[in-house]
């Protein structure tokens, strides 16, 4: 009995040193979130407007963003496995185009026809029409793209894109949230010199982006604060950024502008309770880390998307609480409907915009 109560001691001693002790890839930052929005009620109240969504089957995993070739009426999308297909935009005619042997996420078209792609392993890519892939940017100061995420074109050729971590990779899907660091940046590219700038770091995942009409300024999401900047391009206040909108009810990830008078925010999941209450304790969440993943939040399966005007206010509140359609990361207004990039579904959702 002796024995076993000693074995019983070693086995609980070497648990605590292991969940206390055992090195574990993250630094976190200790930060305060504001109270979570109430989603009862008002502005971000739960309904069902994306329930009916339709899906449109791609034959793999994951389409991250939707670009539209608006000559062509043609959508291309890029998946879990590297690919680039393209469809018609009723879902027909699927093919593969390319493979970027990465994991391609945000995709515009520049004034060339040529699919430009933030690609999580492989940096700043361009498609020409062919089919045929180049790179464009790997890096900045020395410091590698581990997760370029989305980008946007100005007029002038312009890439303004976001790499979300230079320390975290698009499969460490446990690290980032935890650490919650400061290790996103936001960049520009220009086609012509072929220079890569700085425009903002130190943001806790730099993600979506999205350029004013008027292309005064750029809206950047900060993913892991539940917030957008807006960052000066012209006028007075040139070089400078503000928060745009900030303690949102989820996670941000895809921003863009409809052409018109809406910015299109994907929530890719709703807030956690559990993440929110531990994100001011940076000894709890390397503990936390120790854990089997199985035992930490995960993500909802949960269809979010929210329309802001010009002002930032709230002018769509879409929800799905069931999740037909789940974890949206990008919204594409187009010919009176919208089409949904996701990081969880085999399509790509298609709805029309809500009146």
């Amino acid at each position: 009995m002796r024995r076993f109560g000693f074995y019983f001691f070693i086995f609980i001693a070497l648990g605590l040193a292991y969940f206390l002790l055992y090195p574990v890839n993250i630094e976190p930052i200790a930060w305060s979130p504001p109270p979570a929005p109430d989603i009862e009620k008002g502005v971000y109240q739960q309904n069902e407007q994306l329930a009916g969504i339709k899906h449109l089957k791609v034959n793999g995993k994951a389409p991250e963003d939707v670009a539209i070739d608006t000559l062509n009426n043609q959508m291309y999308g890029g998946l879990l496995d590297g690919k680039i297909i393209r469809m018609n935009l009723d879902g027909s005619n699927l093919e593969v185009v390319a493979n970027t042997q990465g994991r391609p996420l945000g995709l515009k078209f520049d004034a060339e026809g040529n699919l430009i792609i933030a690609d999580a392993h492989k940096g700043l890519l361009a498609m020409d029409k062919k089919g045929k892939i180049s790179t464009l940017s790997t890096e900045y100061g020395g410091v590698p793209f581990k997760f370029a995420d989305d980008l946007d074109i100005g007029k002038d050729g312009t890439i303004y894109f976001s790499d979300a971590s230079s320390k975290f990779s698009f499969e460490d899907h446990l690290d980032y949230p935890l650490e919650s660091g400061l290790t996103g940046r936001f960049l520009s590219y220009n086609p012509q010199t072929k220079k890569t700038s700085l425009l903002l770091d130190k943001m806790a995942f730099s993600n979506g982006i999205a350029l004013s009409p008027d292309e005064s300024f750029v809206l950047v999401n900060e993913t892991l604060r539940y917030r957008i900047w807006r960052y000066w391009l012209k006028g007075e206040k040139k070089g400078q950024k503000e928060i745009f909108i900030e303690n949102l009810p989820g996670f941000p990830d895809g921003v863009l502008h409809n052409g018109k008078d809406i910015y299109w925010v994907a929530i890719v999941t709703p807030r956690d309770k559990t993440l929110d209450s531990v994100l001011p304790n940076p000894f709890v969440r390397k503990i936390l880390r120790r854990l089997p993943e199985a035992l930490l939040p995960a993500p909802k399966n949960y269809g979010f998307v929210l329309g802001l005007d010009a002002n930032a206010q709230v002018r769509y509140n879409l929800q799905d609480p069931k999740g037909g359609f789940g974890q949206i990361t990008n919204v594409v207004e187009y010919q009176g409907k919208l089409y949904l990039g996701t990081l969880h579904e085999e399509a790509i959702g298609v709805i029309a915009v809500p009146k």
